[in-house]
């Protein structure tokens, strides 16, 4: 792989998550079928000081490597994605991805953007372990990662509370042979 290809995509690319994103962010936020997606945490609307607090905690850390997704030609903000709760001893990190308007989910932006932070955090990281948590009601996103080769490894049984319902939250988790495996078969086909 090419260095300077190494946060590019086919239709995409991973760059900084900065300042003049949060106003995008914000309107993400007032959205509660986006934040239902995207945190346990009651889905309300974020200020722009939380989000900058926030931003500013997370470009701060030394266990956290965030990235905002952006089309190759448009400097817009589509989502972010983060690989976060690094133990640098056993290489093991967490992921999280959130595209932000509705209608960018489906076109494959979500699956290119987790391929570049995963070939990030094996490659360019080091780590063995990717591991996340989904809701059971995000089927998309489930699909989404079994065919990116992650494997479920355990279920929080009724952990989230919406709507008077219990949902199941499940763990899921990628290794770096298994990536590189699968990267190996994809070949020099690209993304």
């Amino acid at each position: 792989m090419s260095l300077s290809k190494l946060l590019y995509g086919p239709s995409i690319r991973l760059t900084a998550l900065t300042r003049d994103d949060v106003p995008t962010m914000i309107r993400w936020h007032h959205d509660s079928e986006f934040a239902r997606l995207f945190d346990s945490n009651p889905a309300y609307p974020k200020t722009e000081d939380m989000l900058n607090q926030w931003l500013d905690r997370r470009q701060k850390a030394s266990d956290a490597f965030i990235f905002a997704i952006r089309l190759l030609d448009d400097d817009g903000l589509l989502g972010v994605v983060e690989i976060d709760g690094i133990e640098w001893t056993n290489q093991v990190g967490w992921m999280s991805i959130g595209l932000g308007d509705s209608p960018n989910w489906g076109k494959g932006y979500g699956n290119e953007a987790t391929r570049l932070v995963l070939g990030f955090a094996f490659n360019e990281l080091n780590l063995h372990r990717v591991q996340l948590t989904v809701f059971d009601y995000n089927q998309r996103a489930i699909n989404m990662y079994e065919k990116l080769g992650f494997q479920r490894e355990g279920v929080y049984r009724e952990f989230l509370q919406r709507d008077g319902r219990r949902f199941d939250m499940y763990l899921y988790g990628l290794l770096r042979h298994e990536w590189d495996a699968r990267e190996k078969g994809r070949g020099s086909s690209g993304l």
